[in-house]
């Protein structure tokens, strides 16, 4: 039996990445590039109006005010998307919208709501500034320059970026496809009631579950029962994956068979049994170059292993960096106590109490009681020396998701 920390060094030195994919950059979202993105042109290309108005030159617009105003020539009107035809003289200005190309000698936006027009005049009410109101060429990105790095995760802004740039697709990483089996006579498939002695195999499905929510594809194969040659069917199948995930079959009771089929079919076996709660029976390994990873059997014991293995796994091969759930200090709500030499994961609710974050337990902690998932947003962490808590004692607290960074009231 091996420590948690033992476990993920041994899991990463047996990594193997995946390669890059083309895809259209609506599908890049939340993935991770794979390639230094320049800029092919400017944005914007061209000097241009922030306001809807009247382009410009700022010196003939000097003194004027509401009691003393300007009158001004208009000589041409410039809507978004039309090239000016016309260079202003002294005198002259162009009526202008928004995003529309600066005409020449322009060099300043005087805003509607400090004109006038009357005919082919307009009143000026204000004197402007050189550059007043004018976006210009490549303020916002300059041709050639950097504006995606290789190993980002791409963003809705970052989306909108590349259209910018009229970047249909780009490179980046593949999504792995996992293939998740089931093992054991006791399970029934979801449609079916369980007669007696049965469970519904709720693994699947909680399994890729979290998979998706790694951004990678799970391929439910289904149930496997405790014979060698359904179990070894199963995993030849699975070997079209980039990822084999089994739950069950890997204790140390008779008919626990995976850990030997494994091995019949080619696997390299990296460890089985790591010092933790729950979870403790959880193999590593590959079958021919694909890894795999021999979750326990019961509900709870599948996901904890998942997070603390799988996840970062998967994350990694899809090109993230960082790859570890957050963790926080919380102050315990009550009493804990265990036993020496095995790391806890013990399901819990985490809420923020005035400026200090509280943990409280899920109820019953045992593997196969499904419910302290349902009701967890966070892990407390028991590290192998820890073994005794008391209330008010500050904890480690493994988040399982968002839910603390959202309010159910207006920000600000």
């Amino acid at each position: 039996m091996i420590t948690v920390e033992k476990a993920l060094r041994s899991i990463f030195l047996n990594f193997r990445p995946l390669g890059l994919e083309k895809v259209n950059i609506l599908d890049a979202r939340a993935r991770v590039i794979g390639e230094d993105v320049f800029a092919t042109r400017n944005i914007p290309p061209s000097d241009n109006s922030a306001m809807d108005g009247y382009a410009v030159r700022h010196i003939d617009t000097k003194g004027a005010t509401r009691v003393n105003p300007l009158r001004l020539k208009v000589i041409e009107e410039i809507p978004a998307g039309k090239v000016p035809q016309k260079r202003l003289k002294k005198g002259e200005v162009s009526r202008i919208m928004t995003g529309a190309i600066i005409p020449g000698a322009a060099d300043a936006i005087v805003r509607q709501e400090d004109t006038k027009k009357i005919g082919k005049k307009v009143i000026i009410y204000t004197s402007v500034k050189e550059g007043q109101d004018i976006r210009f060429a490549g303020e916002d990105v300059q041709k050639e320059e950097l504006v995606i790095s290789k190993g980002s995760i791409i963003s809705p802004a970052q989306i909108g970026m590349l259209a910018s740039l009229g970047r249909a697709f780009v490179s980046v990483y593949q999504k792995p496809r996992v293939a998740i089996i089931a093992t054991g006579d006791e399970l029934v498939d979801i449609e079916n009631d369980p007669p007696p002695a049965k469970i519904v195999n709720s693994n699947s499905y909680s399994l890729a579950a979290q998979v998706m929510e790694c951004g990678a594809i799970p391929l439910i194969l289904g149930i496997a029962k405790d014979k060698k040659s359904e179990l070894q069917e199963k995993f030849k199948t699975a070997l079209h994956a980039d990822l084999i995930i089994s739950s069950g079959g890997v204790s140390v009771g008779d008919f626990d068979l995976v850990k030997d089929v494994m091995g019949e079919i080619g696997n390299a076996m990296h460890f089985w049994q790591v010092a933790m709660k729950p979870g403790k029976p959880l193999a590593f390994g590959s079958i021919k170059g694909i890894p795999i990873f021999g979750l326990p059997g019961n509900s709870v014991s599948a996901m904890v292993s998942f997070e603390q293995f799988v996840r970062p796994y998967l994350l990694k091969m899809q090109g993230h960096t960082k790859i570890f759930r957050r963790t926080i200090k919380a102050l315990s709500s009550q009493e804990i106590q265990k036993k020496k030499g095995v790391r806890h994961f013990i399901r819990a609710i985490v809420k923020k109490e005035e400026s200090q974050y509280v943990a409280a337990i899920t109820g019953e902690q045992g593997s196969g009681i499904l419910k302290s998932m349902v009701l967890a947003n966070a892990l407390i962490v028991l590290k192998e020396n820890e073994t005794k808590i008391k209330k008010g004692d500050p904890v480690t607290v493994q988040l399982l998701d968002d839910s603390l960074s959202k309010t159910e009231s207006f920000p600000f």
